[in-house]
């Protein structure tokens, strides 16, 4: 009697009791929930790794294989030499083609820094590792030889190490860029190709075929190659900036298919994922330049010949 009194003295107990109950009971569906998204967050993240992991495998070249280790620490410098081949675009079919883009990309973490470096098409170079010593235009290395002899006669013609290496046929690159929904550029000079119009300075919105319009004309430009390789690095900086945001996750799968199918690296899986983390500040800040020269009528064949200066002055840059 005294504790069934005690109690009916305290009414308000009963209500601290049901109170604290569903406080409880609110907090056990709070933590189940965020448990819930937890665990769905991190299946998606699996799902992506995979996925990506999937199709980056498949990217791999291992003839061109070079050790890795301890490579993409953060603290070293590299370089890898990016090609697009005139292949899979605009009615050209050839198997592996020439490199119509040469661009050596140096990261510097150091500097928190990376730079473009164009070398253009028809550049004079001996070609590394024939059986016989031959001249050609650079852009044909990649057509004789493959990666090998494009990344060899890059180091020779510049006295540099170049180790790594990435190719994407053109194709490729219009997949890319109709995947992440198109890119914004601001044209560097008003001219039309391939029914398209471009104003200078006028921000446009560039589909796959308009943006390779965009970066593959060269004989109206004042400028000639050095002009297009101008415009070809605005197109891939752009392009990468927009695959690796957000926005581009609704199309992974497209993505990851074109990237797949398209491009061609010695670089594997562990190696980008160390570039990514441990060189992410250096995407902040860019430079760009590119080999210059002079024209030179070689048996009716026009090249671009550089001066022993200018090939000086690039290998210290890269350097």
């Amino acid at each position: 009697m005294k504790d069934r009194k005690q109690r009916s003295n305290h009414p308000h107990n009963s209500r601290v009791d049901t109170h604290s109950y569903k406080n409880r009971h609110i907090w056990v569906w709070v933590i189940s929930i965020v448990a819930l998204l937890a665990v769905a967050g991190a299946a998606y993240f699996a799902s992506v790794y995979f996925r990506t992991k999937s199709a980056v495998d498949k990217t791999y070249d291992p003839k061109t294989a070079v050790k890795t280790t301890g490579e993409f620490d953060g603290k070293k410098k590299f370089a890898v030499l990016l090609m697009g081949t005139d292949t899979g675009a605009l009615d050209r079919t050839e198997k592996r083609g020439q490199t119509d883009t040469m661009i050596l990309a140096v990261v510097n973490p150091a500097k928190k820094h990376y730079t473009l470096v164009s070398i253009p098409r028809d550049t004079m170079a001996q070609m590394v590792g024939t059986d016989e010593f031959g001249v050609e235009k650079i852009n044909a290395a990649y057509e004789i030889g493959g990666a090998r002899m494009a990344m060899d006669t890059v180091s020779e013609l510049i006295n540099v190490p170049v180790k790594y290496y990435a190719v994407v046929n053109m194709g490729g690159i219009m997949k890319m860029i109709r995947y992440v929904g198109g890119i914004n550029i601001r044209p560097t000079l008003s001219f039309e190709y391939g029914g398209y119009v471009f104003k200078k300075g006028k921000l446009t919105h560039m589909g796959g075929a308009g943006a390779l319009a965009y970066s593959r004309m060269r004989y109206d430009d004042p400028r000639g190659d050095y002009g297009r390789q101008e415009r070809q690095r605005q197109v891939i900086t752009t392009l990468i900036r927009k695959a690796v945001s957000i926005s581009s996750l609704s199309n992974l799968d497209s993505i990851l298919t074109s990237v797949s199918n398209n491009v061609r690296t010695n670089l594997p899986f562990s190696a980008l994922q160390q570039i990514a983390m441990n060189y992410r500040d250096c995407a902040k800040n860019s430079s760009s330049d590119y080999l210059h020269g002079y024209n030179a009528e070689v048996e009716d064949a026009t090249y671009q010949i550089q001066p022993t200066s200018e090939l000086q002055r690039i290998s210290d840059l890269v350097r």
